[in-house]
């Protein structure tokens, strides 16, 4: 009989986030809600106690760190799957976060549409391995590259995932604000292409606009990736 259920600890400091985490879990079929913990030595604490399925957990915790406790957690022989959701937006912090086994990594803020759509993909993910002894290796790729294959059909028509994530990348290296002309050059690709991705970006609101004037001609559209906090 397959599990319809998956019970899940709630570890986060912020008692305003807890209670979103709390309304936006409950909206979503198949997840019980089991304890709640404000730090990670709380949460070690009940995970011991109820070894639940799924920990939604913080990275910037008082007494003990999020990423210290997802150490512990696999230390200490426990399998329970981490969601990470946290203001930690660090490329450092997100490697050893993935690297010790969370399942995936949603930054705040967030909207009820991504943390509904982390549980889902878990939910489908569970019960897809619970159901086969054995896997192919297509079976295995739809299901490791199930949200990554949403997000590219999700994207409009002409924009390539790869692409966005090139230009992206480059962004997040920039100190400055920087045209399309700029963005252009730094990832190989024509200006007009770049700017349709920087178009994009804006309209998600990853990236600000920022109007250069003065000079000779028209003003000058600059682009700063938004730093998520």
């Amino acid at each position: 009989m397959n599990k319809q259920e998956w019970n899940v600890l709630l570890i986060e400091d912020d008692p305003m986030v807890q209670e979103v985490n709390r309304q936006f879990i409950e909206q979503v079929e198949g997840f019980n809600i089991i304890g709640y913990a404000s730090d990670g030595v709380e949460g070690m604490e009940l995970i011991r106690k109820y070894n639940p399925d799924l920990a939604i957990m913080d990275m910037y915790m008082p007494n003990q760190d999020g990423l210290t406790t997802l150490q512990q957690i696999r230390s200490e022989g426990y399998t329970t799957d981490i969601i990470a959701v946290t203001a930690a937006s660090d490329m450092e912090t997100v490697r050893r976060v993935l690297q010790h086994g969370a399942i995936d990594y949603i930054m705040k803020p967030f909207k009820f549409e991504r943390i509904k759509h982390a549980l889902e993909n878990y939910r489908t993910f569970r019960t897809q391995i619970k159901q086969k002894e054995n896997v192919t290796q297509t079976e295995l790729d739809r299901i490791l590259f199930q949200k990554h294959e949403e997000k590219l059909h999700s994207l409009p028509k002409g924009l390539n995932a790869l692409t966005l994530k090139n230009i992206q990348h480059y962004l997040a290296k920039q100190s400055t604000p920087i045209s399309a002309e700029e963005v252009a050059e730094g990832v190989g690709i024509a200006r007009v292409t770049a700017r349709r991705y920087l178009e994009f970006l804006e309209q998600d609101n990853q990236v600000k606009l920022h109007i250069e004037y003065g000079g000779v001609g028209r003003p000058v559209n600059r682009y700063m990736l938004v730093e998520r906090r």
